[in-house]
């Protein structure tokens, strides 16, 4: 699985969260989350201009997944209403990506450490648009 998270607005605890399986099933959601109070998750509505699009591909030897990958694309139309969309130049938003793997026990890559779990929106880094 990859995961995704856009935090565009540092003033407001909303963020948008997508996720991939090596599969290509997708999962776009927001999620409010107001200091480590997480409020669960909101399925994402998302059709027309506002679809994703997405692909995997996935390597085996016989039965066994050697390896995977993925691309996908978010449109910004999909991260409205979120403030702060679509960015402008010398913009600041917080992110972060995961790659986690549940075959070989729970391993887990990150672009920027978090504490707790995905959910530290705090710890997530900054993305400076150009």
């Amino acid at each position: 699985m990859v995961e995704a998270f856009f935090w565009p607005d540092e003033n407001s605890a909303i963020y948008f969260e997508y996720e991939l399986s090596p599969w290509n099933f997708e999962l776009p959601i927001l999620v409010p989350n107001n200091k480590g109070t997480f409020l669960g998750w909101r399925p994402w509505h998302y059709e027309n201009e506002r679809k994703t699009r997405h692909a995997t591909s996935i390597q085996k030897r016989g039965d066994t997944i050697q390896s995977w990958t993925a691309e996908f694309f978010i449109p910004y139309t999909l991260l409205k209403p979120l403030q702060k969309v679509p960015p402008t130049s010398g913009m600041k938003w917080r992110a972060n990506f995961y790659r986690i793997d549940y075959d070989h026990g729970n391993n887990y890559w990150y672009w920027k450490p978090i504490k707790t779990n995905f959910h530290d929106y705090e710890k997530f880094g900054t993305i400076i648009f150009e």
